[in-house]
């Protein structure tokens, strides 16, 4: 079952809380309906704009993760620097990763780890801005909304909407601050709403199903919207009606009615794969807990992008380590976020490669920026953007290496730094192709520079 949240709560006159759940029938993004947008992208494909078969799941640890306790645990360090986890040795000889990572380290083949990426906002806002965007200052928008803008807001075949936004409840204030954080960081920007993601909420986030958390103004009005899916099914329900829609109204109707809705009911996946994916043994939050549905989440990313979704945001809150009283330190919080990220990403990498997706689905896995190389007497590590964390998986691009060096103790790149620039081209890259080509078919300018800014990390490609 998939729901849509559409309003806030409220009580009828029978005294009835009422939260608008709908299913959809027909979609209003940014004023142009749903068959509108998937034609609108076929034409943009029939003008010479080819669409690249793949994905990009965006994994954002919000707050910063450090990048000694995660890619980089800096092994000879004076103790004071390494990581204070400890680390274990991974299948690359001579390559090591935080000791909380044992299932990924054995799966590093099958990753690319960046121990250069770097760039100059350590303020949390313009930080997750600023690696949301690819360092896009221009447009504002998000790398999903941007590629979104090029290769169309929906899948021509199965009508999955291109930019997705996965989150789950928060019941902590600093984790849910977080979430709004990096959600508006990922819009749409000078682009339009019409390119910005579809927020998926976490309240059921079950094997049962899943909600679609949008605001109201994404929808038609609620009324007209009930009326057109009363309409809609008793239309369905005489025989050969559909056959009267045009190409892109069928497409719709198979997202709301059909296929493409399936993606989000994790109740049709093998429940040996959910169980592998299971993350709810590990509690997260400061002040208050809840149970992890990370693996929950990277499950329906696969599915989503199995259905034609291109480009999900995957948010996972609590990494800003600082320690003390308000803030986990960095011994504690990766044991409770870095176990969830380690089995989770490996269920992720095992899934997609056993499916045969690897080289249509790459992973990227990063923060708004480091942490300070030197451990405070609390166990905590404060903001440095001159070297964070960052990760990649598949995309049909270059795994099993290690691109980069860090400083002896982990502060700054010592060798073939990678920036904002580089990520964005490279999500540019495995979406779209060459952007270089893409910047000459007819975008505004403000969009033809942001794809002209950079280029793709050269070990990638």
């Amino acid at each position: 079952m998939l729901e849509l949240v559409t309003g806030r709560a409220s009580r009828n006159c029978a005294g009835t809380t009422r939260r608008e759940f709908l299913e959809v029938g027909t979609l209003a993004l940014g004023g142009m309906r749903l068959a509108g947008l998937l034609s609108t992208r076929a034409s943009a494909a029939d003008a010479g704009q080819p669409i690249k078969d793949t994905s990009v799941v965006l994994l954002f640890l919000t707050g910063g993760p450090s990048q000694i306790e995660t890619f980089d645990p800096k092994t000879t360090a004076p103790s004071e620097y390494r990581s204070v986890t400890g680390s274990v040795a991974s299948s690359i000889p001579g390559v090591a990763l935080g000791a909380t990572f044992p299932q990924l380290a054995k799966l590093t083949d099958k990753l690319a780890l960046v121990r250069s990426f770097t760039h100059n906002a350590s303020d949390h806002t313009l930080a997750v801005q600023q690696v949301s965007r690819g360092g896009d200052l221009i447009n504002r928008a998000g790398m999903g909304a941007t590629a979104t803008r090029i290769r169309g807001t929906a899948h021509p075949l199965t009508g999955m909407p291109t930019n997705i936004y996965l989150s789950a409840r928060e019941v902590d204030r600093q984790f849910d601050k977080e979430r709004l954080r990096l959600f508006d960081a990922a819009g749409p920007g000078e682009l339009g709403s019409a390119y910005g993601p579809l927020q998926v909420g976490g309240d059921n986030l079950t094997s049962q199903g899943m909600q679609l958390r949008v605001a109201r103004t994404r929808f038609e009005d609620r009324l007209g919207l009930q009326k057109s899916l009363d309409g809609l099914n008793r239309q369905l329900e005489a025989r050969g009606k559909i056959q009267q829609h045009d190409q892109y109204e069928q497409q719709a109707l198979e997202l709301v009615l059909g296929n493409s809705r399936t993606a989000f009911d994790l109740s049709r996946e093998d429940p040996r794969i959910v169980e592998r994916y299971d993350t709810s043994s590990y509690l997260t939050g400061i002040r208050k807990k809840r149970r992890s549905t990370l693996g929950k989440q990277l499950l329906l990313a696969r599915r989503l992008c199995e259905a034609g979704c291109g480009f999900v945001t995957v948010h996972n809150p609590g990494w800003d380590m600082h320690g003390g009283n308000t803030q986990l330190n960095i011994p504690d919080g990766m044991e409770e976020l870095g176990r969830p990220v380690d089995h989770a990403v490996s269920a992720f990498i095992e899934d997609v490669a056993m499916r045969g997706l690897s080289d249509k689905i790459l992973l990227i896995i990063t923060g708004e920026f480091g942490r300070t190389a030197r451990v405070k007497d609390n166990g905590g590590r404060d903001h440095w953007p001159r070297l964070s964390t960052l990760a990649f998986a598949g995309g049909g691009l270059r795994m099993g290496q290690v691109i980069g060096q860090s400083s002896a103790i982990a502060d700054e790149p010592h060798r073939d730094p990678v920036t904002l620039d580089n990520l964005f081209a490279t999500v540019i890259y495995t979406l779209l192709g060459d952007p270089v080509l893409h910047s000459q078919r007819n975008l505004p300018r403000n969009v033809a520079t942001s794809l002209m800014r950079g280029q793709p990390i050269a070990q990638l490609i």
